[in-house]
């Protein structure tokens, strides 16, 4: 395989994965909203191609002499359960598209947290959602890879720190593998090198198990750009104030899966497979 499609190339966690693979050789097209936004920009030797995953002439365009296509999909903390969604008919409509356009292999971007749903009474239809995605891929009579990620370091940066604090909420009952998006892009350019990891699903996890409360300090301790200080603010507040907000009601549920999902190792096969990853939560702090 040497054309692949990419939808969600211009995110946090989906361009590393894009200029990795484009940086292995493989020629890269992605579908955008708006090839001019600055994201866009920042995308190297990627062809772009402006649409939505709600129209199939897009989607047709995208996937038309293509081998595989990844998928970095999301739901959006605004999102409500009853609208449209990517990872729920966008995906629907991609996968009837691929089947047409001869698609030899999906790769997708799951989450592992999701298998927090059903646990301690928890059910929350975003995650019901991610389910449903992983049947859908499944079932769709083409190959696929689907990769299912603990915590990515990123989210330090991204969501955790706010100005010069780390924000918590609750309390980290169970240690998480924090993985950095770099060791998982060069997990994925192994997956569609190799045939072996047609119809697999892989558990991604980094090398060390941290609770939140602990990886919040270890990446204090070696963040050299401020001086951080954490605040935190209790679940129960979170959990009320998501009665009149969307956004907090999705961090409510994220804020509680996160704190009692009790997370396993399960990525002997990934490493065995994919590669080990190496990146440690100091060294992710002393680059961000």
């Amino acid at each position: 395989m040497k054309n692949i499609a990419f939808i969600g190339a211009t995110g946090l966690l989906g361009m590393p994965v894009a200029n990795a693979l484009v940086a292995a050789g493989y020629n890269l097209t992605a579908l955008v909203r708006n090839p001019s936004e600055e994201r866009c920009r920042q995308l190297q030797n990627v062809r772009l191609i402006p649409g939505n995953m709600n129209n199939p002439v897009d989607l047709n365009k995208l996937l038309t002499g293509q081998d595989a296509v990844y998928l970095n999909l999301s739901v959006k903390q605004n999102e409500k359960e009853h609208e449209w969604h990517t990872e729920r008919e966008g995906i629907h409509n991609l996968l009837a598209v691929a089947r047409e356009a001869g698609i030899r292999r999906v790769f997708y971007l799951s989450a592992l947290l999701a298998r927090y749903e059903g646990i301690n009474g928890f059910s929350w239809w975003v995650f019901q959602l991610k389910h449903d995605a992983v049947k859908a891929v499944k079932g769709s009579g083409i190959p696929y890879t689907i990769f299912y990620p603990s915590t990515f370091m990123e989210a330090l940066t991204s969501q955790y720190k706010q100005g010069n604090r780390m924000l918590l909420a609750g309390e980290s009952r169970f240690p998480q593998y924090f993985i950095a998006a770099a060791d998982y892009a060069s997990q994925v350019v192994n997956a569609v090198r190799t045939s072996s990891a047609e119809s697999r699903e892989y558990v991604v996890q980094g090398p060390e198990p941290y609770t939140t409360d602990n990886a919040v300090t270890e990446f204090i301790n070696h963040y050299s750009k401020a001086h951080l200080k954490t605040s935190r603010a209790p679940v129960a507040l979170i959990k009320f104030l998501g009665t009149f907000s969307q956004k907090l009601d999705y961090g409510y549920h994220i804020i509680e899966a996160l704190n009692n999902y009790p997370e396993k190792f399960e990525a002997e096969n990934t490493w065995k497979d994919l590669g080990r990853p190496t990146i440690t939560i100091r060294e992710f702090a002393g680059k961000a």
